[in-house]
């Protein structure tokens, strides 16, 4: 069965597995075999087996899928203790961070307020630049992300109120003076 590898979405697969999936991709990019390719009255229960086993295959990865779904829950609200436990759990509360960070991970607002009481917080030099360049990163990923939205909102926002030039031209109106 395909296990999930981290927590970014990766997944291991075994020999047999891959050998399947090869199997099943060959059979989708080629699905008519030239007639002397087949041997006489064995593609029938071969192509059934190849069926059974990339539908076996499809079972265990949507398991491992949502393995690594929940994988992910379980990181995120471990990360979420940890910071309810701050200050007494700033080495692990940091470790948390950083690793969700470089998986992806969004730094919410009490993230981000927590590494900003952690920065006022008395530490030796060189856990002081880890948590500033961990600080500074969590802002600048939460800031591009706002960036991001207010550029998509403020774009459709522009787009639905201007028409678009292959629409059908606007309807005549009839002069204001009275003429037509």
């Amino acid at each position: 069965m395909p296990t999930p590898h981290g927590s970014r979405g990766g997944m291991a697969f075994s020999a047999d597995e891959v050998r399947v999936l090869r199997r099943a991709l060959a059979q989708a990019l080629y699905p008519a075999l030239p007639e002397r390719l087949q041997t006489p009255g064995t593609s029938a229960p071969l192509w059934a087996e190849d069926v059974q086993e990339a539908l076996r295959l499809t079972e265990a990865i949507d398991e491992a899928a949502q393995e690594g779904g929940r994988l992910r829950t379980f990181l995120l609200a471990d990360l979420a203790r940890y910071r309810a436990a701050l200050p007494g759990g700033v080495r692990g509360y940091l470790e948390r961070l950083e690793e969700a960070v470089t998986d992806g991970y969004l730094p919410t607002p009490d993230d981000l307020s927590a590494l900003r009481s952690l920065s006022r917080q008395p530490c030796g030099p060189a856990e002081r630049s880890r948590r500033s360049r961990l600080a500074g990163r969590c802002h600048a990923l939460a800031e591009a992300e706002v960036r991001e939205r207010l550029s998509l909102t403020s774009g459709q926002r522009h787009l639905a109120a201007v028409p678009s030039p292959a629409s059908e031209p606007l309807p005549a109106t009839p002069l204001e003076d009275g003429s037509r």
